[in-house]
């Protein structure tokens, strides 16, 4: 079952450990660079709000840019291995849910990436998300997602799960409940023998048009969709979207 899985349990020490993989996967230059290269953009010169800042995979090297960040984190674990790259002074942590969280002061850029607002698991808490975000940005401050599309049309009736990645020694696959919105990705590492581990997160998917339905109850208006951090176009075939929403530059926002 999809509940089984809590997300209090997932991202421990161990899991903070995984997650940095330096110069490769998520950490390779080709991936890290152009989303440095596009958040240092759309931060204009001022502030940066990180939710979910987790080991510092695109904080660290935004700071080192030259744009002051600042992140909101659930995981102790994940902010303990930040520390062991910068110290409070470089990059502070707000330790909390991103949903509620609030850190000091005001930015013009937060920022999500790899689909971390899925971690979130009712529809209420990721509404309170965009919330959350215009409560910390300046008129005209924008708020970054970076969120795949959930592979639905790979998912024929009576099939509960996709195999969305697989090479050798490894296969990940997602379990769907498509009644809640409800997944868990599963990922297996192996070797030729008989053992393979495991690790599981539950996430709730959303569709493009869901995600900007949230936006607009929170004040945001869409300024941008693209396929990538490269700004290659956003069709029915693309399995993820970097989407870009913007506060009004002036006037009331809706909280």
């Amino acid at each position: 079952m999809v509940g089984a899985v809590r997300q209090e349990d997932v991202w421990d020490v161990e899991a903070a450990q995984r997650y940095d993989t330096p110069g490769t996967g998520m950490f390779a230059p080709e991936v890290l660079g152009p989303t440095v290269d596009r958040l240092a953009e759309l931060a204009g010169g001022g502030r940066a709000l990180e939710f979910a800042i987790g080991t510092g995979r695109v904080a660290v090297p935004l700071a080192e840019r030259g744009v002051p960040v600042t992140g909101i984190e659930l995981s102790r674990s994940m902010v303990d291995r930040l520390r062991t790259k910068v110290d409070e002074a470089a990059i502070p942590v707000v330790v909390g849910d991103m949903a509620t969280a609030v850190a000091p002061g005001s930015y013009t850029l937060v920022y999500l990436v790899f689909n971390t607002i899925s971690n979130l698991l009712t529809q209420a808490e990721q509404v309170a998300c965009f919330r959350n975000a215009a409560r910390h940005l300046t008129p005209g401050g924008r708020f970054v997602i970076e969120l795949w599309v959930p592979e639905l049309r790979a998912l024929p009736p009576g099939r509960q799960a996709t195999v969305w990645h697989s090479e050798p020694g490894y296969v990940g696959l997602d379990t769907y409940d498509v009644l809640t919105q409800q997944l868990v990705s599963h990922h297996f590492w192996f070797s030729d023998g008989r053992q393979a581990e495991l690790f599981r997160s539950p996430h709730r998917y959303i569709w493009p048009a869901e995600l900007d339905l949230m936006a607009q109850l929170a004040g945001f208006e869409l300024q941008s969709r693209h396929a990538d951090w490269v700004g290659s176009d956003f069709t029915a075939e693309s399995r993820s979207h970097v989407s870009v929403y913007r506060l009004p530059p002036q006037g009331s926002r809706r909280t």
